[in-house]
């Protein structure tokens, strides 16, 4: 299968770690020879409640025997796709209550700066340096990485990018500018939260000079840093909020949010301002209603902060220099690139998974599902700092 995958299906680095699944259960993973793999990246924090959670599985087959996709999104009444919208707004300001489903961040993210447009009247957006919002070709031009983006050039236009946690650079949000796009933890920079009153501060200057802000919560929301939204955590409201992968429970699942009378804006002057086929399809938002259900009827938000404590107070290492990031949503630094990549690779083999983050080397993820156990945050912690005195030894030796 291996040589098939690689023949057939589009890669997208020249080394993919391969692992061929057979199945999956909660924390883990398990492939074809039945190894099982302590899952601490949840596929990149899209899993929040694990694999083949019973309730998400149950919701699904329900939606299974009624129907698939019927029609374009937004012409029939699909229960639910209104279940869930209502169930996000029954749970955010009041000023954010009406919701367009996608079939991922990065379309959720295109519809947003597309809002931001049709609302203002203006073309400017301004982004942060190291942010990543998604690879569609309105998302990469906000993303505040060069390396990344110089390929597929031209872009979006009017697209400025200034420092996040600068607050010198907001004067560079004017009358000009129709949106403000942030991430509310920088998630591929390294996990990086905004400073105190940082947030605020956008907020009042997009206030002042009638820009929209726009919030990325696609990594930080749904429950991974002990609130529901991460932006709960800041004393700040978005114009419109964007959500992505932990939302539909390990279904593909994208949503922007805003007032009714912003998104009204979508429905005229053109109408069909923006459309899919596939967003809100039945069978996902069944996944994601019970996801979104279960996240917030039960203890796992406020349990994130604890298992948050504890995972700080097992990875002490010398070879751990920094540990980044808030509630479930992790990152530890390494002294190198080298170091990183060696401990990745090696816990994989062990029987542990570990993962990058796009813009730094040097850190290592740590986003298990939300449901992990303490005594599986120790197992996967006995791993990383046994590879890690292994790494300090062999060093050490030369």
């Amino acid at each position: 299968m291996k040589s098939d995958f690689k023949k057939y299906q589009a890669q997208t680095s020249p080394h993919p770690l391969a692992m061929e699944v057979s199945h999956a259960n909660g924390s883990y993973i398990y492939d074809t020879n039945n190894k099982a793999y302590l899952d601490f990246v949840a596929g990149v924090s899209a899993c929040p409640l694990g694999h083949n959670h019973p309730k998400v599985i149950e919701a699904i087959k329900k939606q299974l025997d009624r129907y698939l996709h019927v029609m374009v999104y937004g012409e029939y009444i699909q229960k639910p796709a209104v279940e869930l919208t209502k169930l996000l707004a029954k749970h955010l300001p009041k000023s954010l209550e009406k919701t367009y489903l996608t079939n991922s961040g990065t379309e959720a993210i295109e519809g947003a700066l597309k809002l931001a447009k049709r609302a203002t009247g203006r073309s400017e957006i301004i982004a942060t340096n190291k942010a990543y919002h998604g690879n569609t070709m309105g998302a990469m031009s906000v993303m505040g990485f060069e390396v990344r983006k110089q390929a597929f050039r031209p872009l979006l236009p009017d697209v400025k990018f200034i420092n996040f946690n600068n607050e010198a650079d907001l004067n560079k949000i004017t009358t000009k500018t129709a949106s403000v796009i942030l991430e509310t933890i920088q998630g591929g920079a390294g996990f990086i939260e905004p400073n105190p009153n940082y947030l605020e501060k956008v907020r009042a200057r997009c206030t002042q000079v009638g820009a929209l802000l726009i919030l990325d919560e696609i990594q930080p929301g749904i429950g991974r840093t002990g609130k529901l939204f991460g932006f709960e955590n800041y004393n700040c409201v978005p114009d419109i909020l964007v959500t992505g992968k932990g939302l539909g429970g390990g279904m593909p699942i994208g949503a922007f949010t805003a007032s009714g009378k912003l998104m009204d804006l979508l429905q005229d002057n053109p109408k069909l301002g923006h459309i899919t086929t596939f967003g809100g399809h039945p069978v996902i938002a069944a996944s994601a209603l019970a996801t979104l259900k279960e996240i917030t009827e039960s203890n796992l938000i406020a349990d994130t902060l604890k298992k948050e404590k504890l995972f700080r107070e097992l990875l002490v290492h010398p070879l751990i220099k920094e540990v980044r990031g808030k509630g479930l949503m992790l990152a530890f630094l390494t002294p190198s690139a080298e170091i990183t990549n060696a401990l990745i690779l090696k816990s994989e083999k062990l029987g542990l998974i570990l993962f990058w983050l796009l813009f730094e080397p040097k850190a290592v993820r740590i986003t298990p599902p939300l449901t992990i156990s303490n005594d599986e945050i120790k197992e996967g912690c006995q791993i990383i700092l046994g590879v890690l005195d292994e790494i300090q030894q062999s060093t050490t030796s030369k």
